[in-house]
């Protein structure tokens, strides 16, 4: 098995920049692409970003491209999704997700392990 933990959400102005870690335990998973989403109740789950761990490749949706820049320490099994430049409109629960295969995955079935996700909220 593999776990998640989120971490470095929190409240803050519009604006502003957040940096979310994801911690990596369990099973070992050195090769497999990690991804970011986020959630608000009552809506899908939005895919917000992906990262390979071999190569560092990344991939992001057009709502966040500029803004947002996942990035990897494979020796410390952290993930990081720095946010800058928050609208109230990405208030959501982030969630950290890792899949099997290699290669950027966007789509939430696309994913074989979730965190509990770290709440994020931005105040216009």
């Amino acid at each position: 098995q593999v776990q998640l933990v989120e971490s470095g959400g929190g409240l803050v102005q519009a604006g502003a920049s957040l940096r979310l870690s994801c911690a990596v335990s369990g099973r070992t998973f050195s090769r497999n692409a990690m991804g970011w989403f986020r959630q608000v109740p009552g809506k899908e789950r939005e895919f917000v970003a992906s990262i390979t761990w071999i190569g560092g490749i990344t991939y992001y949706p057009d709502s966040v491209k500029g803004r947002f820049t996942i990035s990897r320490d494979n020796a410390k099994r952290t993930v990081y999704l720095e946010m800058n430049s928050l609208k109230p409109e990405d208030t959501a629960l982030y969630l950290c997700a890792a899949r099997r295969l290699l290669n950027i995955g966007t789509l939430e079935r696309e994913y074989d392990y979730w965190g509990q996700g770290t709440q994020v909220t931005v105040s216009s």
